[in-house]
């Protein structure tokens, strides 16, 4: 079957519990997740897999395998700024998915921004480091949107088995987080050197969510100015420099 980019990979990740966090329920400290997962989760977890700074991974689409449960726990949680010995720990209430599967499409594009790194881009190198990482589990560790939800991946076809909403023609889901553009990701949509937040409406169709590219976003929230980290030759050591100087290179 023909793709439309030569370097996709597609695997399944799977785990107990997963907690994709909305930003608006987070206020008083509790949490809540989305019912689905953001491209901004599961750009983390395939870079968790494998990554390098050469190039940029896209998510493309996601497949939700199982129904969609929520499960609210109580969490104690430590307050920092306690001053009495008594108020050292608060009560919170989490809201997450649970028993989730999906199956991830994605591919990678090379990063513009680095041009330091430029002798790097060989496809099928890390083409095919992708797909032995994913066979193998991924390089670090792989988690569905918070660190205490541990996940597993494994390779797959996508498409392939039955998912729980094979015969569901539509579901909308309102605004959601897309993710988050870092200023060495900045490819000519967005001022260089800021950092934003993407938002958008995913519509799953038959269980599948096919995500818009970050550039296609309309809805952008800018929160601020960062550095762009530099890496040097010998790629053990990194300097951080203004985004302003990189256009005078």
């Amino acid at each position: 079957m023909k793709t439309r980019y030569p370097n996709i990979v597609e695997f399944e990740v799977t785990g107990d519990y997963a907690l994709f966090s909305d930003p608006i329920m987070r206020v008083g400290g509790e949490k809540c997740s989305y019912p689905v997962p953001t491209y901004e989760a599961l750009k983390g977890i395939i870079s968790s897999v494998y990554w390098k700074p050469t190039f940029i991974w896209v998510i493309d689409k996601v497949r939700i395998m199982k129904p969609i449960q929520m499960e609210v726990k109580g969490i104690r949680n430590l307050v920092y700024t306690a001053k009495k010995k008594s108020d050292l720990a608060d009560l919170s209430y989490y809201t997450y998915l649970k028993n989730c599967c999906y199956q991830v499409q994605a591919h990678f594009e090379w990063n513009k921004n680095r041009p330091e790194l430029a002798k790097d881009r060989n496809e099928n190198k890390h083409h095919n480091r992708a797909k032995r990482c994913i066979e193998r589990g991924g390089r670090r560790d792989v988690f569905l949107g918070t660190r205490e939800c541990q996940a597993y991946v494994a390779p797959c076809n996508f498409g392939e088995g039955e998912s729980a909403y094979d015969s569901t023609p539509e579901l909308n889901f309102g605004v959601m987080v897309h993710g988050i553009t870092y200023p060495d990701e900045v490819t000519g949509y967005l001022p260089q050197g800021e950092m934003t937040v993407r938002l958008w409406q995913p519509k799953m169709v038959k269980g599948i969510i096919e995500f818009i590219r970050p550039e296609e976003c309309t809805m952008l929230k800018p929160i601020g100015e960062r550095l762009v980290m530099e890496f040097s030759e010998s790629m053990n050591n990194f300097t951080p420099i203004d985004s302003n100087e990189r256009g005078d290179r």
